[in-house]
């Protein structure tokens, strides 16, 4: 192979990744004046952040004038049981209400209040109506205004290209090495930064609501260039997704339909939340269920109803129902709208939801209840980044959006991905262009590090015989569903441990069948080392964190342990090329910041009060 007839293309920066962060750093990248590039696995709007469909949370005070950044920070922290980093949730906190108003000056058409306001809808640990929301499309509406907005930017998209592994100049990234996916063609690219807002690695499971393109990439490849992975045990399921029919299992079915109202039930009718509220969480909720209605009749100062507590909490909950006997006839609880809101709202604040059911598993939301499931959603933890320039360890790489760690802690508020979206990809877009800006020699490729990944690509192609990559990757999602999952014991991670080695031995002497050209096998042979690699991590940290915290629920070690609380299990590659996870101890919050995040509410809103 002659390195020098591979093509090659030169930007400023690389974005990697076309969701609401990737858009977002992009069209700051090239506002900043950087030559910039969009590299996505699919075609552009397909990307994940249309699945946030009920909102994104701003503390914007359209609905309700007691919210505050304040108040959005400190939901922020109790729902990540403060393990979130206090920087990154107050930079969240303070700046997503300009991000949003952005967002409409660019065309974004929000629902609006009687008084032509952005309206804002309830949510899971939110105190206050804070998620602005068209219907429950808000993220396809996110992905079309940054697309719209962004294609007149000057940024170049190259769209189904995979990225297989990260180019470096000593210490500091050089570019990456690309394959166009339907011809096989090998790309080079070279640049003085890349941004990865690559999204989460939920294929690793086999009830997920993330599609093909959720591999894991971002983790491996930055993990395989020297960066730091970091609370990547707190792995988020979204307690509603489709448990019936089995081709649609795992879909999302949004948080909105309990924001507007939807109640869950187990198979004797009985609503179930009120069995389920945690203690720390009594003060704030509905605890009878005459109470819980109240709010669904708009009572002025009533608590949210339970079906509204964090997701950890609402996903255990119906597990516990479906354990214990009293799930629905495919294994999950019944979710109901029909009987508390009429058919017209549903239809007007809930039209993707009824299409789905209708299209899907041929049931109507306005007349019958929904059989949902939890399913593995979201990674809360990710690629360790510095919380004001999102860039990692690797000097030029930079992570926004899921693939990155430290906003949401131990576990996601529903809203809060849609406004991290657009909160970090402009930060980690000034923080590329600020660090390519200083530097003081451009990077150089070294062809080597190209033609040895290149190599490691085609292997899987030219070996006679070999193991199949599907066949590995059932193995792999059965593995991580059956002792990885939702509850967690030593016993069963171990387990799990193992069977990544054994099926990590077996990738070793993977084949895939066929030319290079429109050859799905070689895709997933390719996706099967970062599946793997983040597998094992999240095993790993998960085996290593011997407590009970948000969405990491383990059965031998029930509840948080204050030890815990100060550190963060990181992974990093070691020199002997095994995976080293260890606990390090948290930088101490900002005095202020940690007053904030544990004032009691009240206090909070007299303090509030008192400045406005």
């Amino acid at each position: 192979m002659d390195i020098k007839e591979i093509k090659s293309i030169e930007h400023d920066v690389l974005v990697i990744g076309a969701g609401g962060a990737g858009l977002r750093a992009a069209i700051e990248c090239s506002a900043q004046g950087m030559d910039t590039a969009l590299i996505c696995k699919s075609l552009l709007g397909k990307a994940h952040t249309v699945m946030a469909e009920g909102g994104m949370a701003a503390a914007l005070r359209n609905v309700d004038k007691r919210d505050h950044w304040k108040i959005h920070f400190r939901d922020t922290m109790r729902g990540g049981k403060f393990m979130n980093a206090y920087r990154m949730a107050e930079l969240h906190a303070k700046q997503a209400p300009d991000r949003v108003r952005e967002l409409e000056e660019w065309g974004a058409v929000f629902d609006r209040t009687k008084d032509g306001l952005i309206n804002q809808r309830n949510f899971g640990g939110h105190r206050y109506p804070r998620l602005a929301h068209v219907g429950d499309r808000t993220g396809l509406e996110l992905i079309r205004t940054l697309q719209d907005h962004g294609i007149h930017q000057g940024f170049k998209t190259y769209m189904e290209y995979s990225v297989l592994d990260l180019l470096k100049d000593g210490e500091k990234i050089a570019g990456c090495v690309a394959m166009v996916r339907d011809t096989g063609q090998f790309v080079i690219f070279k640049a003085k930064a890349v941004i990865f807002a690559t999204g989460g690695a939920g294929k690793a499971w086999k009830v997920t609501s993330n599609s093909w393109e959720y591999t894991g990439d971002g983790y491996a490849m930055a993990y395989e260039a020297g960066a730091e992975l970091m609370d990547i045990e707190f792995t988020q399921f979204h307690p509603t997704g489709m448990v019936w029919p089995p081709s649609v299992a795992g879909i999302l079915v949004t948080e909105g339909v309990r924001g507007e109202g939807g109640i869950l039930k187990n198979s004797n009718g009985k609503r179930f939340m009120f069995d389920n509220i945690p203690e720390r969480f009594a003060p704030e909720t509905a605890d009878t269920e005459e109470e819980g209605n109240n709010w669904l009749k708009g009572v002025d100062g009533a608590r949210r109803p339970p079906e509204l507590l964090t997701r950890d909490v609402v996903a255990r909950a119906i597990m516990k129902e479906v354990k214990e006997g009293r799930g629905t006839p495919h294994g999950g609880a019944f979710l109901d709208i029909a009987s508390r809101q009429g058919a017209d709202y549903i239809k007007r604040k809930l039209p993707s939801m009824y299409h789905q059911f209708k299209v899907l598993a041929e049931l109507d939301i306005t007349t019958d209840p929904m059989e949902v499931g939890p399913t593995l959603h979201y990674f809360m933890g990710g690629i360790r980044v510095d919380p004001d320039s999102q860039m990692s360890k690797v000097p030029g790489l930079f992570a926004c959006g899921e693939c990155s760690a430290g906003m949401h802690g131990a576990n996601r508020l529903g809203g809060n991905s849609l406004s991290d979206l657009i909160v970090f990809g402009r930060l980690a877009g000034i923080g590329a262009s600020e660090y390519s800006k200083n530097l003081s020699n451009a990077p150089t490729i070294d062809n080597g590090q190209a033609e040895k990944i290149i190599r490691n690509a085609t292997d899987i192609l030219n070996r006679e015989r070999g193991e199949n990559p599907y066949l590995m990757h059932d193995e792999l999602k059965d593995n991580m569903q059956m002792q990885v999952g939702i509850v967690r014991t030593e016993e069963e991670l171990l387990a799990g441990i193992d069977k990544i080695e054994e099926i990590k031995k077996k990738f070793a002497n993977v084949k895939a069948e066929g030319a290079s050209q429109y050859n799905p096998g070689w895709h997933q042979a390719l996706s099967m080392r970062n599946l793997l690699i983040t597998s094992e991590a999240v095993a790993k940290a998960a085996n290593l964190r011997k407590e009970s915290r948000g969405g990491h629920t383990r059965l031998d070690y029930e509840g948080e342990r204050d030890e815990w609380l100060n550190v963060n299990v990181v992974i990093s590659k070691a020199g002997d090329g095994e995976m080293r996870v260890e606990k390090v101890k948290r930088k101490d919050p900002d005095p202020e910041l940690k007053r904030i995040a544990q004032s009691k509410i009240e206090d909070l809103e007299k303090e509030i009060g008192l400045e406005s």
